[in-house]
């Protein structure tokens, strides 16, 4: 990933924010990650969890916390659709307000959509989890030096599903209960222009998910979501087709 350019102080000054902005959305797009180079675990040998004793049932209309909308996050939904699930969680790793939060606060809260990987053994998840919590902050969102660039410029990204998403099986799921999503998504960028208006354009990117929906899944404390309930589990550096 790209660091800011020791020259772009002065490009700035010389061609105005639109230069600045076109360069932190190049960033954004080459920033949506995970971890494409790690093997797939070796399935546990416990015996899968048994599904929740409540009905499935999709309640696509609820949200963990639907107030996160003030800072300009995407709120998570409580459902057992994985499509649905899968579409704001694409769109949640992209969609963020400079002047509404700190970038530590928004990973935080991103922290809250993942879940462990249940085909790893239990004594493994919590090392697991944590390696893709330092992942998100370290390969998948825009960096820090580049959240303070846009916030000198007001900035804020706002990210949506373009589409349908594809979907495919996860290796070495017995559960069969996660899934890859992949779609594209369009980045509307917006910053002020350093008068009075702002810049604001778009860019379709194509990115990749995996969720976990089924037995296993950890719901968010104090909230309305249930074991079973969609959750992360990863999110990849690139597109993976089927």
């Amino acid at each position: 990933m790209m660091s800011a350019g020791a020259n772009r102080a002065r490009v700035w000054a010389i061609v105005g924010g639109a230069v600045l902005l076109i360069g932190i959305v190049a960033l954004i797009i080459s920033a949506i990650a995970g971890r494409t180079n790690q093997a797939d675990p070796t399935p546990s040998a416990t015996t899968p969890p048994a599904p929740p004793t409540a009905p499935a049932t999709d309640n696509a209309g609820e949200f963990v916390d639907a107030t996160v909308t003030k800072k300009g996050w995407v709120p998570e939904p409580i459902t057992t659709d994985a499509a649905v699930y899968m579409r704001a969680a694409l769109a949640a790793a992209s969609t963020f307000d400079t002047t509404l939060s700190t970038r530590e606060e928004w990973l935080t809260y991103l922290d809250t959509w993942l879940t462990p990987d249940t085909r790893y053994d239990e004594s493994e998840r919590a090392a697991d989890l944590q390696s893709v919590k330092v992942e998100l902050r370290q390969a998948i969102v825009i960096p820090q030096e580049q959240w303070d660039a846009l916030a000198e410029q007001d900035g804020r990204v706002a990210a949506s599903v373009d589409g349908d998403i594809s979907r495919q099986d996860v290796p070495a799921d017995q559960a069969g209960d996660m899934t890859i999503g992949t779609a594209d998504v369009v980045l509307t960028t917006t910053s002020s222009d350093g008068s009075s208006g702002e810049l604001s354009f778009d860019e379709n990117i194509r990115v990749s998910v995996q969720v976990l929906c089924g037995a296993g899944s950890v719901p968010t404390s104090n909230s309305a979501q249930q074991a079973g309930d969609c959750k992360i589990v990863r999110y990849f550096t690139e597109p993976l087709e089927p």
